[in-house]
């Protein structure tokens, strides 16, 4: 059986890297996913109303903290 040769071939060092790569890449994603819209809506409303500057500032910080929780998860693995 070829695949269970590969398998057991496998590097644990590398799949801890692979996953530790997949912990930030995907929470960067998903944190990039979420800030375009909620920056987008926040720009809007400040455009219409100035006053929400700060509103807008801290809710379209608020999904950064997701890769900050990727970046732990990352260093815990590896």
């Amino acid at each position: 059986m070829v695949g269970e040769e590969a398998i057991t071939m496998m590097d644990p060092a590398g799949l801890k890297a692979i996953g530790a790569g997949l912990a930030v890449g995907l929470a960067g994603l998903g944190s990039g996913l979420a800030e375009k819209d909620i920056g987008a809506a926040a720009v809007g409303a400040m455009a219409e109303n100035e006053a929400l500057f700060g509103k807008g500032l801290i809710l379209t910080v608020i999904p950064e903290t997701i890769v900050i929780f990727g970046l732990v998860v990352a260093l815990l693995i590896s």
